[in-house]
């Protein structure tokens, strides 16, 4: 037979025999992707696909997307609750009611002994909405400790604080329907294939149709750099030089939008006083990026009839984290591009629920973006509530990067985590198991039970997982969307809310505390207490939300009465002056000094470490780990190499090495890429004992988050590979 002729041999897909689809939200990012499971005639999920009606995904789903449905039957599932007295005992079995009866004892005799707030409590950006908001009443209501924070703080912490300090109020303005708008978009420290695929392909469509400039700031030649129109590949830690170089060029040349400001802003000339500092020639030496192209970018940006930026992990987890997302609205205040489509700063959000724990979870304040300093907001709270208001703190207590060395110093003697796994996710790993051993009374709550911070617990509570429940999230552009239950929870494992409830029984407060049972309920409350906030839901309500395929606040009572249909995906804030949340109605343009705090290579330890996410893998690997499908891509821990250096240091590919830092080592396959420069690596930070070993963290000064992305390395070579490998296996098993 002749080459090309012949029968053309078509692709099957497999019949996985689905007889009932429900819809739901997906749980990994936080673009918050509308998503069918298919459940076949025995009950058992087969299958998950995209629903083509929804605004935000239009029918798309990344790798996770598609097999989520298999993290229902994936191993190390817990299903009964577990105690033991001390961490070197093996755990036994035990029933809820005694569990929970012993972790209401061991919690109240921890706040007797050594006052309310050495108990605390640190979730999660993985919990349905209305979960979050009952958590936050049960620790701010009943057990009442001021310790109390989410894993949110690693990730999302500095693009909250940047948007208090700028505009007075946390909520991303803008939505992806921007990208169909915009005239020039910026990239700052985010890699949206990997990071957020189906985003990245709402960014792609909209370029295809309209040419605008893409330019990415990230110190590796990311899949989106090798797309980007213009890469500057910035010096890490050093975004805000750049910026504060930009706003130079753009006050220089004249180019702000003077009427904006005058209507929308204070503080232009105190802004204007410190970027007179960073001319481009002096910021060049800085930022690694050369004169003409700052002053080439600084153009662009300022004369496109509408500029955006978004970010993500590259801006926020720095020293400098807060002060960056600060810098990206002082550039679009100055060019007028806050409160218009395709002119915004959107903070691209990393778990599928950080968004809601920042609107109802009161870790950092009071539910709807109220605030524990406010007397007035706190009155409210506990008249909603049923509580004394003395009872609530009069200010926020530790973040959770803060609370762990609370624990090292002996003020924090008890912790209840949920759905988070420090052991993995925290900086510098060997401090955080010393950290770990000094607890009396731990808490895991978790769907897995293998989860690497069970090796230090107590007490173990069984969750559910994802669609095992039903409530609601909310996404990056503040659009909440529903979860609907697909499957039971196996075993005696049991809902976050449930849990909840249960332990608010055994405080004497949550005998007078209304917590109610049902997810719907729960969302009527938020929604009663949401309504005149800027987070206004009080429009919404389960079942409009799934007609809609996910609703964007604000969306109030009085507009769903009108009948006026929500918005698909244009809704944005700060449209009109006089706007912003100070009380004078105006944002804040912020003079940013540049302060060089960062850990900076040396003659011992001569490379950057720079660390990120695979399209593959989700946080901890807790749940993709276990998915064929997509832990098959990366199984094991590696680290990104320049060929040029690894070629000076004798490493050849897939050879293994010793990474080494000022805090520990990690022993990871080096993949020689193009894609760091000479002075860099590159280590995926999903991967158990590995990365964080090696990574310093210091904290950001207004948002606490750890500056992962700035630590200083050395490579060495080992001789012995199958030792090496061996080790590599050892450190990642539990």
């Amino acid at each position: 037979m002749l080459f090309g002729r012949g029968k053309k041999k078509t692709i099957q897909i497999a019949d996985k025999k689905v007889v009932n689809w429900t819809y739901t939200t997906c749980g990994y990012c936080s673009t918050g992707c509308s998503i069918e499971v298919g459940t076949n005639a025995e009950g058992k999920t087969v299958a998950s696909r995209g629903v083509g009606g929804a605004d935000v995904n239009r029918g798309k789903l990344c790798v996770k997307g598609i097999f989520e449905h298999e993290i229902f039957d994936a191993e190390g599932r817990g299903d009964q609750p577990l105690i033991r007295d001390n961490i070197h005992q093996g755990y036994e079995t035990t029933g809820w009611d005694d569990a929970l009866d012993t972790m209401g004892e061991k919690i109240r005799q921890i706040q007797q002994k050594y006052g309310r707030d050495a108990f605390a409590i640190v979730s999660t950006g993985q919990l349905l909405t209305e979960e979050f908001y009952t958590l936050g009443k049960l620790t701010r209501a009943v057990i009442g400790t001021n310790n109390y924070d989410g894993n949110t703080t690693l990730c999302m912490a500095s693009a909250v604080s940047g948007y208090k300090r700028s505009f007075g109020s946390d909520g991303p303005p803008g939505n992806y329907e921007d990208f169909e708008h915009t005239e020039c978009l910026m990239a700052w420290g985010s890699n949206l294939p990997e990071q957020h695929p189906v985003i990245y392909w709402r960014l792609q469509e909209a370029r295809e149709k309209r040419d605008f400039p893409l330019i990415v700031v990230d110190p590796r030649v990311t899949m989106l750099a090798q797309n980007a129109d213009i890469h500057l590949a910035i010096t890490p830690g050093t975004d805000v030089v750049l910026q504060n170089a930009m706003m130079y060029v753009i006050l220089d040349e004249n180019l702000e939008d003077r009427d904006y400001i005058e209507a929308n802003c204070v503080g232009f000339e105190q802004l204007e006083q410190e970027v007179q500092k960073y001319d481009p020639a002096s910021a060049s030496k800085i930022c690694g990026i050369d004169e003409d192209t700052i002053r080439n970018v600084a153009r662009i940006y300022a004369k496109a009839g509408s500029a955006m930026s978004i970010w993500t992990m590259g801006i926020n987890q720095s020293t400098h984290g807060s002060d960056g997302v600060v810098g990206i609205n002082n550039l679009n205040l100055v060019t007028g591009n806050i409160g218009k489509e395709g002119g915004t700063s959107l903070s691209i959000t990393g778990q599928c629920n950080a968004m809601g724990t920042r609107e109802w979870s009161s870790c950092s304040g009071l539910p709807g973006y109220r605030v524990l300093e406010k007397p007035e907001e706190r009155q409210e709270i506990a008249e909603f509530w049923g509580v004394d208001p003395e009872f609530f703190p009069k200010s926020r207590g530790l973040t959770e990067t803060d609370i762990f060395p609370a624990i090292e110093t002996g003020q924090i003697k008890g912790l209840w985590l949920i759905a988070t796994n420090p052991m993995t996710s925290m900086a510098n790993t060997e401090r955080m198991r010393k950290i770990m051993e000094k607890l009396e009374f731990l808490v895991v709550q978790d769907s897995y039970a293998d989860v690497e911070t069970t090796q230090y617990a107590h007490l173990f509570l069984p969750a559910a997982t994802w669609a095992e429940k039903e409530g609601t999230f909310t996404n990056t552009e503040r659009r909440v969307n529903i979860v609907r239950q697909v499957t039971d929870a196996p075993g005696d494992s049991k809902s976050d809310l449930w849990i909840f409830n249960q332990v608010a029984k055994r405080f004497e407060n949550g005998k007078k505390v209304k917590f109610p049972e049902a997810p719907a309920d729960v969302f009527e409350e938020m929604r009663v207490l949401s309504k005149g906030r800027l987070v206004d839901i009080s429009g919404m309500d389960h079942d409009k939300i799934e007609e809609n395929r996910g609703i964007q606040w604000p969306y109030t009572q009085e507009q769903a009465e009108k009948g006026e249909q929500p918005p698909q995906g244009g809704k944005r804030l700060y449209t009109e002056p006089g706007t912003f949340r100070y009380a004078d109605g105006r944002a804040k343009l912020i003079p940013l000094p540049f302060i060089d705090n960062n850990e900076v290579p040396d003659e011992q330890f001569p490379l950057w470490l720079n660390s990120g996410r695979l399209v593959e893998h989700f946080h901890t690997r807790t749940k993709t780990g276990k998915v064929g499908n997509n832990n098959k891509y990366s199984p094991i821990p590696f680290m990104e190499l320049n060929p040029d250096a690894a070629i000076e240091m004798g490493i050849s590919q897939g050879e293994y090495v010793r990474c080494v830092s000022r805090r520990g080592d990690a022993v990871v396959m080096a993949m020689l890429t193009q894609r760091v420069p000479k002075n860099m690596v590159f280590i995926p930070f999903h991967y158990h004992d590995c990365v964080n070993r090696l990574t310093l963290g210091l904290l950001d000064p207004h948002s606490r988050q750890p500056a992962f992305k700035q630590s200083a390395v050395r490579i060495e070579t080992l001789e012995n590979q199958e030792e090496a490998a061996q080790l590599s296996m050892e450190r990642r098993a539990f």
